[in-house]
């Protein structure tokens, strides 16, 4: 059975494009969707993949109505195929029901992972470079200008001596963990004051 499957992102998008492209291609049932391709929950999707069975085709207008990314798609192809289900792109020259389209998926397959390779190596490289040079990467050391303000406050309240350390954190709306973060790195010796 061939089974549709049409996607627009936005509820004011139409889909009567995919739909009638789809109906055309012989498709018996058309799965609608009208949510961005990014979100992993679509419900008309996987409700289309539990009720599809080992010799159906899922008809899709475009790969990109499919799949969030390339390795989205590789791997939603990789369960199809398991499931002996097919796959056929009417606008892409994919049809996962033939050798000639699980070929070229194969090479989408294959480029997807050399990029994902070369993004790591890239990265690993741009780490060393950096390092080389004495740059070391992670989240900058020190406060926020806002967060210095309050770490001031917190020191000239705590030195007082009149409000206790719940008080404190109380005031300037921080916890007491916070307020000790604060407090060492304003180089504040903590005593036994009372919490």
């Amino acid at each position: 059975m061939k089974i549709g499957y049409a996607r627009v992102s936005t509820g004011d998008q139409n889909l009567d494009l995919q739909i009638d492209a789809l109906q055309q291609a012989g498709c018996e049932r058309i799965f609608e969707e009208k949510l961005s391709g990014s979100r992993s929950d679509r419900p008309e999707l996987e409700q289309l993949l539990d009720q599809a069975r080992p010799g159906d085709v899922i008809m899709i207008w475009k790969l990109d109505r499919l799949g969030r990314s390339l390795k989205h798609l590789v791997e939603l192809v990789s369960h199809l195929n398991e499931r002996r289900i097919g796959l056929r792109s009417i606008n892409d020259p994919i049809d996962t029901t033939n050798a000639q389209g699980k070929l070229i998926f194969n090479i989408f397959a294959s480029l997807a992972e050399f990029e994902r390779d070369l993004i790591a190596e890239r990265t690993q490289a741009g780490l060393r470079s950096a390092r080389a040079r004495g740059r070391v990467g992670g989240r900058p050391k020190g406060l926020t200008s806002d967060a210095e303000l309050k770490a001031i406050a917190a020191e000239a309240l705590y030195r007082e001596g009149k409000l206790s350390v719940v008080e404190i954190a109380n005031n300037l709306s921080i916890s007491k963990a916070t307020l000790y973060k604060y407090l060492r790195h304003r180089g504040v010796e903590i005593g036994a004051q009372s919490a």
